[in-house]
């Protein structure tokens, strides 16, 4: 399964870990320092640059911002709502990557447009057309008024190569996570800790279960990817590490998906893009022996979640997106520049 220094070798070298804070806390304090005029002077030419696409081109561009931004009718904000000038990060009205994500896209428009925007992991709806991280799946497909912008992305938004094929992997499931308090993740964890498919440890700072069911010590990216299957579960909103596991030679196994981010996981079919288990888990064992006696369709699911991943590579686009789905807020929300 390979040995520490292997590990020392792909996690510090090869960059499979969590992406670095440091790179991005520079990008964001380099962002504010900038003059927001050099910015907001760039903004048409982007926007322009929709109309030198091919049709296939644009056809995909707007289907992903009519996704993000559901608005199709004008909607009001309150006339109090804060002005993008007024965002700052000394304010500390929300935490700093909040600041940063979001300013990556409001500093190309002017100081005086107004907003609303939610910070956090976001489960609710909203009255008014308001800019969050995630929002519930469900609901959001009749309420339009949660607008998806990627912040929080070096939290949730990682990818990297995995060295290790499918085929070498080993049959079990692994899951680190916090599962004190988490009821959902409890069922599963009472269920499954001890049987011989399952590698799994809470990791919880305030554990009520006895220290063998315990671990202290966080468990390298690298080494989840020496299992076949991992577990994806939501916390508070997405689970932070379906992204990544989409993107390797594993499988992402999870319940059914409750809410989504920039990463749109409402569009992820069972069967296609991950492996789907029932909210009670009763059918998790069934599910692994099915892949494991089908590993053709295994590696089909893995193949689909790399395309899936690979929309979201290309940072030009990825700009201009964001840049359309702002630039949708402000025009629905009868504001003009």
């Amino acid at each position: 399964m390979g040995t520490f220094w292997e590990t020392i070798r792909y996690s510090v070298l090869g960059g499979v870990r969590k992406n670095l804070h440091l790179p991005y806390y520079i990008h964001g304090f380099g962002m504010l320092a900038k003059p927001r005029w050099l910015t907001e002077r760039k903004r048409d030419a982007i926007l322009r640059e929709f109309d030198q696409l091919s049709p296939q081109e644009q056809a995909y561009i707007t289907d992903r911002v009519d996704y993000y931004n559901r608005l199709s009718q004008l909607a009001s904000i309150p006339a109090n709502s804060p002005t993008l000038g007024e965002q700052s990060y000394f304010k500390k009205n929300c935490s700093s990557v909040y600041v940063f994500d979001s300013y990556e896209w409001n500093r190309y428009f002017p100081t005086n447009l107004q907003w609303q925007l939610a910070p956090g992991d976001i489960r609710t709806t909203f009255d008014v057309p308001t800019v969050v991280k995630s929002r519930p799946i469900e609901a959001c497909r009749e309420n339009p008024n949660s607008i998806l912008i990627n912040m929080d992305k070096v939290r949730h938004f990682m990818f990297f190569n995995d060295p290790i094929p499918f085929e070498k992997k080993s049959n079990q499931m692994i899951f680190r996570g916090a599962v004190h308090g988490k009821p959902s993740r409890m069922v599963f964890f009472e269920q499954y800790f001890g049987h011989p498919h399952f590698n799994i440890y809470d990791t919880s700072t305030n554990s009520i279960y006895p220290e063998e069911m315990r671990l202290h010590t966080e468990t390298p990216i690298y080494d989840h990817l020496k299992f076949k299957y991992i577990l994806s579960l939501e916390g508070n909103d997405v689970a932070s590490n379906l992204k990544w596991i989409m993107n390797s030679n594993s499988i992402a196994v999870s319940p059914p998906l409750n809410f989504e981010t920039w990463f749109m996981e409402g569009r992820l079919t069972p069967g296609e893009h991950f492996i789907e288990v029932k909210s009670d888990y009763s059918n998790l064992l069934d599910q692994m022996a099915y892949y494991d006696e089908h590993p053709k369709e295994a590696k089909e699911i893995i193949e689909n979640a790399h395309a899936f991943c690979r929309q979201f590579f290309d940072k030009k686009r990825e700009r201009l997106i964001a840049l359309i789905v702002m630039n949708k807020y402000f025009l629905m929300t009868g504001q003009k520049y």
